[in-house]
């Protein structure tokens, strides 16, 4: 493994960035105005990757971005995270997001080997910390076509108890606004045969990145006058392209847990939110 340091990069805030999203993924959602508050989540599509082209890997992710040492698997995931809300952001702020490497830990699993590695994001507004984040990124060897598929985790209560659900179908041109907005080129989000071919997925998959802002602002909008002090993601099963998807929400005192399944019942993200 090489070297590895901090990143520090400042952006601002702007209404244009704000839009794009809103404008694919939350269009019922009213416009955020000079000043108002970024929806917590919402600073996932700020920062896009910013490596160059000759240092990404063959599917598209990052290989060198002065955080996360080369590490010899061909593949990754987004496997989820930790994210503390301690501060509003607004539209028009200048914002310093300072990236370093958090655990990396190796394992065998039943597949060969894993990479499981941490990124630890800052996120702050003139100095006063705004929000800290660890995303989980899983790194695995390349798809065994010959191996048996895991057994789906099917949970019908999940919808016949929850107290709202939400539902969507995410396509390939929101998938790739997505990707255009965040300078995402992972090909498994855009590229079907390398989805198909060398990731073994059956089409498209949404973005994990994507996926966490989806469930939050599900909590969000049927939680409206409370103010989210943390989110916790798990990614349990692909979520796809084109495929129905359920988000179903329950809440339980402080904290409200939104889950996503699709048609089948199959558990796919769990989002836990703490309000304050």
């Amino acid at each position: 493994m090489s070297p590895v340091s901090r990143v520090v990069r400042t952006e601002r805030i702007t209404a244009s960035t704000v839009e794009a999203y809103r404008g694919t993924f939350a269009a019922a959602d009213a416009a955020i105005v000079a000043d108002a508050t970024l929806p917590p989540a919402w600073e996932g599509v700020f920062f896009p990757f910013a490596v160059p082209f000759a240092d990404l890997r063959p599917d598209g992710t990052p290989a060198r971005d002065g955080v996360v040492p080369e590490i010899d698997l061909p593949r990754r995931m987004y496997a989820g995270e930790t994210t503390e809300f301690l501060r509003p952001i607004r539209l028009g702020d200048d914002v310093t997001q300072t990236t370093t490497l958090g655990a990396v830990v190796e394992k065998n699993g039943s597949r060969g080997r894993l990479m499981f590695v941490d990124v630890e994001r800052e996120y702050a507004v003139e100095g006063e910390m705004a929000v800290r984040s660890i995303w989980h990124d899983v790194f695995l060897e390349a798809s065994d076509p010959d191996a048996p598929a895991r057994a789906p985790r099917r949970d019908p209560s999940i919808a016949a108890d929850a107290d709202w659900i939400e539902e969507l179908t995410p396509d390939a041109r929101q998938l790739f606004r997505f990707s255009a907005l965040t300078f995402n080129t992972h090909l498994i989000h855009y590229d079907r045969a390398w989805a198909r071919d060398v990731e073994g997925l059956p089409d498209l998959l949404v973005h994990g990145p994507l996926t966490r802002i989806l469930l939050m602002d599900v909590a969000r909008r049927h939680v409206p006058d409370r103010t989210p002090v943390r989110l916790d993601v798990r990614a349990i099963a692909p979520v796809l392209v084109d495929r129905p998807l359920r988000l179903a929400s329950v809440t339980d005192g402080d904290r409200t847990r939104v889950t996503a399944v699709d048609s089948d019942d199959v558990v796919l993200a769990t989002a836990d939110v703490t309000w304050a």
